[in-house]
């Protein structure tokens, strides 16, 4: 298995753990060279998001796995992290509505849970 493909089912149990909402994953290796998977998913308010944030980071560096960059964190309407092979998009739910990446990276594949072997 790739670690990217860890690093994601990783993500996916660890958003979970903090009841995140609508998660999504994309394979978007044929599409951008920017990672090989986004995993999406929305919280009910800023402060689910950022637990949802910690969780991930907390879960992922306890694998080894180290975030280059958080970006929104403070206002937790958006918050992505830039993990190199996957990028991680954690929402406010009218936020997501409003930058529907899901339409914008839709050339990607979405993947179901079932292809992660979960």
């Amino acid at each position: 298995m790739s670690n990217s493909l860890e690093m994601v089912k990783l993500a996916k149990k660890a958003l979970e753990d903090k009841k995140a909402q609508n998660i999504k994953i994309i394979d978007i290796r044929e599409v951008t060279v920017i990672a090989d998977y986004f995993l999406i998913a929305d919280g009910s308010n800023p402060n689910q998001v950022q637990a949802m944030v910690d969780n991930v980071e907390e879960v992922l560096g306890k694998a080894g796995y180290e975030c280059r960059q958080i970006e929104g964190y403070g206002a937790g309407g958006w918050v992505l992290m830039d993990y190199s092979d996957i990028i991680v998009h954690a929402f406010c739910r009218e936020d997501r509505l409003f930058y529907d990446l899901e339409r914008i990276w839709r050339d990607g594949k979405l993947l179901e849970p079932e292809e992660l072997d979960i």
